[in-house]
């Protein structure tokens, strides 16, 4: 049976390589299309796990994943054996940077050379991890082709990233359009065929380089009208009488030609402050350099540290040194309703103000318990005597649990990086707001 046969039948064999954000939301949605899916990590406390019909992702249904494990449709392992026995491989591996701000594809790499060992003939090679051009082709590729088998006719590779907007219940895997640049026209065939067995709109593009560029441009995108307006924010503070939040509200009644973004205490998640990077480092290559792409990541990479100032500046205001301070931090995962804290603006926050302070503190019904510079921290209960007790809470993520008036009520003082105070605000001295000072 071939493979585009296997594929319209089902019978496809399809391999999850990383089973995080991306490959776990993935793999349970090939399996509610109908097909079986073999994961591997190497991380053996999500195999087991997944094995046991535990979820560890807020997007993925616990009971969903129970039913496909129960019956078989989805198995996990640490051994990338499992590879020999699939059709269909996505590589959905972390790509973050190192202390030098240059991309880490160590883990493609090594996703690469494990697969190179299974790879056989007829199999369809799926790269979705975020990456700068020309990592498919020039990378990966190279990599394959050490099995001796040719790409395009012995086996096929294609690039499709990855577009999983964690705790978005609007757009889903299922549908959010997905795009696919294969090495080949027969790898971009195959590679469209197969997506459209679960996904509702595929997009082919030219090459694999398209599809690498496209979802660098997607996140910067992002990265630069964020810190445009940070930087408003900034100057309605220091303009002051103006809201930034109000300013916003007012553009965005305009029909064309504008689409809202908001001021916050930096940026988090693995993509958005990591591509500007991964595309300022490839364009060097080209005697290129990314300035403008360059100068919004860094301005988003200075809220947090602007967010200390203005809590130490509005403890100040009450008379109470920070080195004295008792201050709790509400919301460690970088947006609401999620329990991913990568790249989370507030953990930066609390790094920062850890030596500055004289206690810090922090809750996040999603997050249990965090690491920050080595030391661990647990998720205080969110109780009346708590936040009474203490002399600054910092609102860093606006989860919809938090009761925003009983917080207004017990809290000494309230600074609001995420307007999620801005009914109480005006009238009550002592919410102190992002991009907005009386």
């Amino acid at each position: 049976m071939s493979l585009e046969e296997q594929i319209i039948n089902k019978r496809a064999v399809v391999g999850i390589v990383g089973l995080g954000y991306v490959g776990l939301p993935l793999a349970v949605e090939f399996c509610k299309a109908g097909f079986r899916v073999m994961g591997v990590d190497y991380d053996k406390t999500k195999v087991n796990m997944i094995n046991r019909g535990q979820s560890y992702i807020v997007d993925v249904d616990a009971q969903t994943l129970r039913e496909q494990v129960k019956h078989r449709k989805f198995t996990a392992s640490d051994d990338y054996s499992y590879i020999a026995k699939c059709d269909i491989v996505n590589i959905c591996v972390p790509t973050p940077f190192n202390k030098n701000k240059e991309p880490d594809i160590s883990y493609i790499i090594d996703a690469s050379e494990k697969i190179t060992e299974y790879l056989h003939k007829g199999m369809l090679i799926i790269l979705k991890s975020t990456t700068f051009p020309e990592t498919t082709e020039k990378i990966v590729l190279p990599i394959l082709q050490k099995s001796k088998l040719r790409v395009g006719q012995d086996f096929y590779l294609a690039f499709s990233p990855e577009r999983i907007d964690p705790g978005n219940k609007k757009y889903t895997v299922k549908n959010t359009p997905v795009v696919v640049g294969g090495v080949t026209k027969k790898c971009t065939e195959l590679a469209c065929l197969f997506y459209k067995q679960m996904i509702e709109k595929v997009i082919a593009v030219s090459s694999p380089r398209v599809a690498e560029l496209t979802k660098l441009l997607e996140n910067i995108f992002r990265s630069v009208n964020i810190a445009l307006v940070n930087e408003m924010a900034c100057l309605c503070e220091r303009m002051g009488g103006i809201d930034i939040w109000e300013v916003v509200k007012a553009a965005s009644t305009k029909p064309f030609g504008f689409m809202p973004f908001y001021p916050g205490p930096g940026l988090g998640g693995h993509c958005i402050p990591v591509d500007p990077y991964y595309l300022a480092w490839k364009a060097r290559e080209y005697d290129f350099h990314t300035d403008f792409i360059e100068l919004a990541a860094k301005t988003n990479e200075s809220m947090p540290y602007f967010v200390v100032n203005k809590v130490i500046e509005a403890l100040s205001q009450k008379g109470i040194p920070a080195s004295k301070a008792k201050v709790l931090v509400l919301g460690v995962a970088f947006k609401k309703d999620i329990n991913d804290t990568r790249s989370s603006p507030a953990l930066k926050v609390m790094e920062i103000l850890k030596d500055k302070v004289a206690k810090l503190f922090y809750n996040d019904p999603y997050v249990p318990e965090v690491k920050v510079n080595g030391e661990k921290y647990r998720s205080l209960a969110l109780e009346e005597k708590v936040v009474r007790e203490v002399d600054c809470v910092i609102i860093t993520t606006n989860h919809s649990a938090y009761e925003y008036e009983k917080l207004v009520q017990w809290a000494n003082l309230i600074v609001d990086t995420r307007n999620a105070t801005g009914t109480f605000s005006k009238r009550i001295k002592k919410i102190i707001r992002l991009g907005y000072v009386k």
